[in-house]
């Protein structure tokens, strides 16, 4: 039984918006032909992918496993068509993303070392939005991508760069502002700062935990993270709540510095998940120009840190994860 990419496309689309209008408008198409072609391919799949009546839809266990395969075809058949025009043109660039200030920052340093070395091809820097990075080399817009905690590595084969110690932000206030340090169990029934949609790793992440894939072992799950405080889109806005007791966050030790606040207090938390920079590729590649750009970004990241600067707060225009991680 062959099934089309097209049909998985539809099925995604609805299945990630759980709304057949939506979809529709999404993939630029009527609604009624969509719902036909969905009712098709649960009748040639023998399966029931969605349950839905006049208020709502929701994915089945079957529709939960499609979706999670159609993502993974989809984006290998994404990443395949780039890769074969890729290899037409005469020098195809190396493309390499990050997020912004990691791009110009890290990364800047690791490319600048990598054009260095004698035959390097081209480099093109795709500063991508918060979440994008992994997706992007999944799918092929990008050979390689520097992951910043949390990040999803599924499709993905990485190794780590950079660890870095974490703090809790309190408010001055805090019962707890005045301790010389913390433990995640001590955060236990605080609020956690969140961003927008933010998955159970991220929310985890937040809390102190960590479901990376080099802290495998970390017995602190995203179920022990049970208050959900407000949710922030800009770390003015996190750095507010935290500063109004509104909320906690445990952030990489350089927030510390590079935010003073008056109305927040930082104070060490020893057996919080570090926060960690990886460098991330799909997974079976195997070429010489991606070795040696791993080779590059290892000897930059062995090199002494740079020292971050301190100032005030941040501007609106930064986003969450600039003091998040």
């Amino acid at each position: 039984m062959d099934v089309e990419l097209r049909e998985l496309r539809y099925f995604v689309a609805v299945a990630e918006e759980l709304n057949f209008s939506r979809a529709a408008e999404r993939i630029g198409m009527a609604q009624p032909p969509l719902s036909r072609a969905i009712s098709k391919l649960e009748h040639r799949l023998g399966v029931r992918l969605l349950d839905r009546d006049t208020r709502r839809v929701s994915l089945t266990p079957a529709g939960e496993t499609l979706l999670g395969a159609a993502n993974g075809l989809l984006e290998s058949m994404a990443a395949a068509v780039r890769d074969t025009r890729r290899a037409a043109q005469p020098a195809p660039a190396f493309t390499v993303t990050a997020k912004p200030g990691v791009a110009n920052g890290l990364l800047r340093r690791i490319v600048n070392a990598f054009a260095a070395l004698p035959g390097s091809p081209p480099v093109d820097i795709l500063v991508s939005p918060y979440r994008r990075q992994a997706e992007l080399v999944r799918d092929g817009r990008a050979d390689l991508a520097l992951l910043n905690s949390p990040f999803d590595a599924r499709g993905l084969e990485t190794e780590l760069l950079l660890s870095e110690e974490r703090v809790a932000a309190l408010s001055a206030e805090h019962p707890l502002a005045g301790r010389a340090s913390l433990s995640r169990a001590d955060l236990a029934g605080e609020p956690i700062a969140r961003w927008p949609e933010s998955t159970p790793a991220e929310r985890l992440y937040w809390a102190g935990g960590s479901d990376d894939p080099f802290r495998a072992d970390d017995a602190f799950r995203a179920a022990d993270v049970e208050v959900l405080g407000p949710e922030v889109s800009d770390s003015a806005e996190l750095l507010d709540v935290i500063g109004l007791g509104q909320a906690v966050a445990v952030v990489p030790a350089h927030t510390a510095r590079q935010y003073p606040r008056p109305d927040i207090r930082y104070v060490p938390v020893p057996d919080a998940a570090p926060t960690i920079t990886a460098i991330g590729w799909r997974a079976g590649r195997r070429d010489p120009v991606l070795g040696a750009f791993l080779r590059a970004a290892r000897l930059v990241a062995a090199e002494p840190a740079e020292p971050v600067a301190s100032g005030g707060p941040a501007s609106s225009a930064e986003p969450a994860e600039a003091v998040l991680g």
